[in-house]
C-alpha cells in the first residue's frame, strides 16, 4: 500500500474539471450525449491496462464494456460505469500504478472526478440549459 498525500488542489481541481465536463456535455443533445458517454465509460476500461493488477487487469474492461453497453440505453447505467471506475481508481491509487507514473496522485485525482460526473449521470444526466424550439419561440 502506497502512502501519498492528498492536498486540496488534488481534489478541487478534479471537481473544477468535473463541473466544466457536466457544462459541456449538457449542452449536447440527446440521444448523442448518453450515446457518446457510454463510449467514454467503455474507453475509460482501458486506461489502466498493465497498471499492476496482473490479469486482473483484463477483467475490470469486460466488465464494463458490459456496464457501457446498457449505457447506451441508461444514463444511470453510465454512472454506474462511472462510479465503478472511481473504484479501480482507489484501488490504483493505493496498491497500484498511478494512470500517470509522473503524477502520484492521478489515480485519486481520477477518482474525483469520476465520483462527481457518476453523481451527474445517475440523476439522469439533466441539461443545464434551456433551449426552446423555433415554434416556441413563435408562439412566445
Amino acid at each position: 500500500m502506497h502512502d501519498i498525500p492528498i492536498h486540496t488542489a488534488n481534489i478541487v481541481g478534479p471537481l473544477v474539471a468535473a463541473v466544466a465536463f457536466v457544462c459541456i456535455m449538457a449542452l449536447v443533445r440527446e440521444p448523442a450525449r448518453r450515446n457518446v458517454n457510454a463510449l467514454l465509460v467503455a474507453g475509460a476500461g482501458g486506461a489502466y491496462l498493465n497498471g499492476g493488477f496482473g490479469a486482473w487487469e483484463l477483467v475490470y474492461p469486460v466488465v464494463a464494456i458490459a456496464i457501457a453497453y446498457c449505457g447506451l440505453r441508461s444514463h444511470r447505467y453510465i454512472g454506474i460505469g462511472w462510479l465503478m471506475h472511481a473504484a479501480w481508481d482507489v484501488a490504483h491509487h493505493l496498491y497500484g500504478n498511478a494512470i500517470w507514473p509522473f503524477m502520484p496522485t492521478s489515480s485519486f485525482g481520477c477518482m474525483v472526478f469520476d465520483a462527481a460526473i457518476a453523481v451527474w449521470f445517475l440523476v439522469g444526466a439533466p441539461s443545464i440549459v434551456t433551449t426552446r424550439r423555433p415554434a416556441e419561440v413563435a408562439a412566445a
